[in-house]
């Protein structure tokens, strides 16, 4: 325990003596806090749409008012032709383009249907398919309000009706900070505590230090202790800042335990700050680190369910997931921040992360070298 108290003596002394890693730790976590929820936002918004209205009646004139005062979408311009149209998805001023044809009105009230032609850009994908789900919706309700006032108000008691009643649990207000801060609070977590990691050891190799720790009878797993304890400290403490962020300027207050949650980030802490001294012993340069570290982090972060549900990954993935302890740990801070679960609920994640800190911590012990 004396060698260790010494060792950890030096590892605050260097830590506290170099101001731009201070810098990095505590003021990028609080500057990306702010700004990425902000930023990453799922819902789709403005969405620019060329209108071709050859029928120009008051079917068509409702029609077009109801899609531009839905929020959603913005008009990019009235065209006369649908060529003209076109041409403007070919110059990324438009997204979609309605094409509302001759006789819309006249050949609904005569015939009792009339199609609708939607052109939408697809090379975003997502923004498409959104963007089209929510203009069908709207042309759904229109047509609902049409039938309507077709019906007689005598027959309007005989008519069948389906009442639905629904709630939205755990987030009732459909919340996209509440489901996105906790788990980019989770990202900037394993950022710090990885990379700092990482790169730890190679920069006592670099600077030559490591040969004079190497003559010691230091003990290897007393040396990765005196490395990660100091990191594990600062973890938590960037953990308390970020749920001080979210609190004071998302307004999100944990339904579960905090307790809890500094127990599971605890543990999670030392796997994934082992999987960073890990590399830091088959690192060379800080550069090298700072590659495989990246390398790791982009799968952690694409394949840890932040952006896209793990569910909705084929299988192979899903398999990935599950030796990834980022994916752990953004679903149980949703449990316990949104859902309000208990220490039952999540027991076979903090056991399986725990076990993943054992298998690398003791993999980077072994793996380091006293000798060259």
């Amino acid at each position: 325990m004396r060698t260790l108290k010494f060792l950890l003596q030096k590892e605050f002394r260097q830590i506290f003596r170099n101001k731009n890693i201070l810098r990095m730790m505590f003021m990028v976590p609080v500057i990306q806090l702010i700004i990425l929820p902000q930023a990453a936002n799922y819902t789709i918004k403005n969405i620019n749409i060329a209108v071709v209205d050859l029928d120009r009646s008051s079917y068509s004139s409702k029609l077009v008012n109801k899609v531009l005062s839905s929020g959603y979408f913005k008009l990019a311009e009235f065209s006369h032709t649908y060529k003209e149209a076109y041409h403007l998805i070919e110059n990324d001023k438009a997204d979609i383009v309605i094409e509302i044809p001759q006789g819309f009105e006249h050949n609904l009230e005569r015939e009792g249907n009339q199609k609708i032609s939607l052109s939408v850009d697809a090379i975003n994908g997502v923004k498409a398919s959104v963007g089209s789900a929510y203009l069908t919706r709207i042309i759904q309700d229109f047509n609902g309000q049409i039938r309507l006032d077709w019906v007689q108000p005598s027959m309007m008691n005989q008519m069948p009706t389906i009442d639905v009643a629904s709630s939205n649990w755990y987030n009732p207000n459909l919340s996209y900070y509440l489901f996105m801060v906790p788990g980019i609070l989770v990202l900037l977590v394993t950022m710090i505590g990885g990379n700092m990691t990482a790169q730890n050891i190679v920069i006592e190799k670099e600077s030559g230090t490591i040969e004079q720790i190497n003559v010691t009878p230091v003990k290897k797993y007393q040396f990765i202790l005196g490395k990660l304890i100091p990191f594990w400290l600062l973890g938590v403490i960037i953990f308390t800042l970020g749920l001080t962020i979210a609190r004071v300027v998302y307004g999100i207050i944990p339904l579960g335990s905090i307790a809890l949650l500094y127990l599971f980030v605890s543990v999670y802490l030392i796997a994934i700050m082992g999987f960073g001294l890990l590399i830091s012993t088959y690192s060379e340069t800080p550069m090298q680190a700072n590659s495989l570290i990246f390398f790791f982090l982009q799968i952690f972060n694409m394949m840890g369910g932040l952006y896209t549900p793990i569910d909705s990954m084929p299988a192979w993935a899903r398999v990935i997931t599950d030796v990834i302890p980022i994916s752990y740990f953004i679903k149980v801070m949703r449990m316990i921040v949104i859902k309000g679960s208990h220490f039952h609920d999540i027991i076979p994640h903090i056991l399986i992360v725990l076990l993943m800190g054992v298998i690398l911590n003791t993999w980077a012990i072994i793996n380091y070298r006293k000798t060259t």
